[in-house]
């Protein structure tokens, strides 16, 4: 029986298991690691590819490896130390990749992906512990323990988008989830509207310059400029310290909210969309909403709020995934089976990560009200691997 399972294989689920394995190493052939695509990071580094991300906003000590200076010296071994960018050493794509693989190898993890999907958790009746796992090729595990790190999937499509009525090509809107920079055909000379305030919207901005395209940017806001999602200070316990006493779960929200404040693109990319202006490729609409759009002789006709109209080729939405248990197939199995007390829509869960009365546990943003705003990155992964780790270790 396998010991413990973890269903996905990005960031987070690497952290965790090469924690594990530094402190247990017969663990391994207890450890199960499952994800469809069968190998690690292939989201992570598909994603990168398809935005065509330069370089992490995850400082130098953020990364799977249990030793936070394994990545600069990993860089420096190679005689890659310019690789890290800037004060922070934010590391280019290619340096983060290569340094995942040696971490990988280094901790015996390539054979430990399988290449299935878990469908569905099944949880003894009673308030048992037991759990059972159906999945995707039919067969049925029975693990002591199952961590859920798989990351959000259902796109924020906003009213207006659900509203448009007829028929459009399919390229013709799409959303980030689905976009693919390198696969794009025919953008020169095309006028592409790009909705979204944050680093996505910044990159498929720029590569579809890169491309000849024309591109207006609609922010439903004023750009925000900032190095990383939320202030330094909460990597950290400057203010950690105070929200892990906050015992009111609604405020912790609210906390996590505020730190994050929705999108905000880098001050180095800020610069880069500023010199697209300047060169006539960029036309930038800040605090402005698009009401309604239709399809029409080949072309988007787009109404804002603010009375004015616009026309595109193309609609690409980089509007985000909605965070939430409601959006998450598995954490809704376990909230019709096992309720907990949420809040609009985020999991109380216990200390350890653990949905409460269950030996499952929940890696990711949906674990923000215990680890703060920085659960989804790898910061939050390494925190939760070291609550994870304590539990399954005492067991």
């Amino acid at each position: 029986m396998a010991e413990l399972v973890v269903a996905g294989s990005g960031p987070q689920a690497l952290t965790l298991c090469c924690l594990l394995l530094q402190k247990r190493p017969q663990w391994r052939r207890r450890l199960r690691v499952l994800d469809p695509s069968g190998t690690w990071l292939e989201r992570w580094n598909t994603q990168m590819r398809r935005y065509e991300i330069p370089w992490l906003r995850s400082p130098s000590p953020h990364h799977p490896h249990p030793n936070p200076h394994a990545l600069r010296r990993f860089a420096q071994e190679r005689q890659r130390g310019a690789e890290l960018e800037g004060p922070y050493g934010l590391p280019h794509t290619e340096l983060f990749a290569d340094f995942c693989r040696s971490v990988v190898a280094d901790f015996q993890l390539a054979d430990r992906v399988q290449a299935v999907a878990v469908e569905r958790i099944r949880l003894a009746p009673g308030g048992d512990d037991a759990l059972e796992l159906d999945l995707s090729d039919g067969s049925v595990l029975a693990p002591q323990r199952l961590v859920i790190a798989t990351g959000a999937e259902a796109p924020v499509l906003p009213d207006w988008v659900r509203a448009i009525e007829g028929p459009y090509p399919a390229d013709a809107l799409q959303h980030s989830q689905s976009l693919d920079l390198g696969a794009c055909r025919g953008l020169a000379g095309q006028h592409l509207v790009i909705v979204g305030g944050g680093l996505t919207s910044a990159h498929l901005a720029l590569g579809a310059i890169r491309r000849d395209a024309r591109v207006s940017l609609f922010c439903r806001r004023m750009l925000r400029r900032k190095p990383f999602d939320a202030d330094p200070g909460w990597l950290g316990p400057r203010y950690l310290k105070d929200f892990r006493a906050e015992p009111c779960w609604h405020r912790r929200r609210q906390q996590v909210l505020a730190a994050r404040d929705g999108g905000s693109i880098t001050p180095e990319l800020a610069c880069r969309l500023q010199q697209a202006q300047a060169a006539g490729a960029l036309q930038l609409n800040e605090g402005c909403q698009i009401a309604s759009a239709r399809w029409r002789q080949g072309q988007w006709q787009l109404h804002c709020r603010d009375g004015s109209q616009h026309r595109a080729d193309r609609l690409w939405l980089a509007t985000g995934h909605s965070l939430g248990v409601s959006h998450h197939p598995l954490l809704r199995q376990l909230q019709q089976q096992r309720p907990l007390a949420l809040v609009e829509d985020w999991p109380v869960l216990s200390g350890d990560l653990r949905w409460p009365g269950t030996r499952v546990h929940v890696m990711g943003g949906l674990s923000a009200l215990q680890l703060g705003p920085a659960a989804r990155n790898l910061f939050g992964g390494r925190e939760a691997a070291h609550r994870i780790c304590r539990a399954a270790l005492k067991s």
